[in-house]
Formats: C-alpha cells, structure tokens, sequence
C-alpha cells in the first residue's frame, strides 16, 4: 500500500470525487470485514471508519476538518501501538453504536506518514482551541 505523507496531500483527497475514509487498525491485511460493538458483544455490517471529507456546513479551511480528523481518531492508537492510521474507501453501510460510518467492501488507498501526523498535530494545536468544550 502506497503512503501520504503532506496533509495537503491528504485534503485533496478528501475533498476530491472519492469518498475517503480514516481509519487506525493494524491494517486492511489484519481487519475483518467488520468491525465490533464490544460492549454489545455485537459484529457490525462493516469496517468503523471516520469520514474525512468537510462537511458542507464547515466554514473554515478544509485542511483544519482534516487535520482535526486525524488527531482526535488518533486516541484509537494510543494504547495499541501496533495500530496506524490508513486512509479507504467503500459503501456506506450503517452507523455504528458512536455515530460512526461502517463501510463494506473496503478497499484500501493508502497509509498516512509520520510526517502527515505531525502537520497534522501541529495544524490542530495553532488553529483550534484544543481541550476547551461546551461545559464551558
């Protein structure tokens, strides 16, 4: 599988014609067609991806959506180091038990770089109000 390494890169795929999901896992090779609701004990119809692509509503640069993407769904990788983050597309096919798409018949596009990760981290941290919430 190729690699995005620019968050540029990644933006114009997102924005592009392509349906472009994010997902962290150990990869397309290791998934299972589908994803898991653990505390369910229930097999879902597809992968548990996020959809990278702005939403229409989104006022602000489309590589701040993607950016912010990146490293909030990153927090799926911090205890399993072995997962990384990979960029798919497929058929919508539900939502899972977080609101999340599941996808069907994935077909895998590519790994996002470290270097993608630290625009993005770097991109999240100067242009959002990080931590802050509505409980304030």
């Amino acid at each position: 599988m190729s690699l995005v390494d620019d968050l540029g890169l990644l933006t114009a795929l997102a924005t592009g014609d392509l349906a472009v999901y994010l997902r962290y896992s150990e990869g397309p090779r290791a998934d299972d067609a589908a994803s898991r609701d653990y505390e369910a004990d229930v097999e879902l119809p597809g992968l548990s991806v996020t959809s990278l692509r702005p939403e229409p509503w989104w006022p602000r640069p489309a590589a701040d959506w993607v950016a912010r993407r990146v490293v909030k769904y990153a927090t799926l990788a911090e205890n399993c180091p072995e997962r990384r983050p990979w960029i798919l597309t497929g058929q919508v096919v539900g939502t899972g038990p977080d609101h999340e798409p599941l996808i069907a018949d994935p077909l895998p596009l590519a790994w996002l770089g470290p270097e993608l990760l630290a625009q993005a981290e770097r991109r999240y941290r100067e242009r959002f109000a990080t931590g802050r919430d509505s409980t304030e």
